[in-house]
């Protein structure tokens, strides 16, 4: 089971990149929320570096990969995302941007810092990802469109969470933080899946 469920969340979250990169390139948009994806590659480039450093295994390798993908959705991001930006505040873009991707890593720094490796990593992951359900459903509301949006991202970001969510809180020994946070993510993913279906056939 826990095998299972671990290649069940790194199928799920490798469709969602690949598919926001996908969407992102379709649309000419960035098709994950910023500080999402600031939080993501900031976690996936501070945890690929000490896997990798500290013994090369699975994990590590697949973290390199998502970091990779991610890095092609930061691309869209920079290429496409100024004319997300209101017109007056469009000369902001770069210097706000880059404060935003550092504001991230120095958050999961102080998760890396202030914990060993291993929760460090579950406990941020999991609250990047409780920000990230949020921003989805706020993106679509701003947006007033699926542009940049797919069902495939809603979907696999649900399926992708909640495998790990009932890894840690029922497989292994009950997690309060990881059961409440995954809550969070449940709800939210359920919404955002809600509304992007029903946007569909509304728009």
């Amino acid at each position: 089971m826990e095998a299972f469920l671990q290649l069940v969340s790194g199928i799920a979250w490798s469709i969602v990149y690949i598919e926001c990169i996908r969407v992102g390139f379709r649309d000419k948009t960035y098709a994950m929320p910023l500080y999402a994806l600031g939080l993501n590659i900031a976690w996936e480039t501070i945890y690929t570096i000490h896997d990798l450093l500290e013994s090369v295994q699975l994990q590590a390798i697949v973290n390199l990969v998502w970091m990779c993908l991610d890095a092609v959705i930061v691309y869209t991001y920079f290429k496409f995302g100024k004319k997300e930006f209101p017109q007056n505040t469009r000369k902001y873009f770069v210097p706000f941007s880059l404060l935003s991707f550092a504001t991230c890593v120095l958050l999961q720094l102080a998760f890396f810092l202030s914990f060993d490796a291993l929760p460090a990593a579950q406990y941020s992951a999991f609250a990047q990802n409780a920000a990230m359900s949020i921003l989805f459903v706020v993106m679509l509301f701003r947006r007033n469109s699926t542009r940049g949006q797919s069902p495939v991202i809603a979907v696999a970001k649900w399926i992708g969470t909640l495998a790990p969510t009932i890894l840690m809180t029922v497989v292994w020994d009950f997690n309060p933080y990881i059961c409440i946070m995954g809550l969070i993510c449940c709800i939210f993913d359920v919404l955002y899946i809600v509304l992007l279906h029903n946007f569909e056939i509304y728009k």
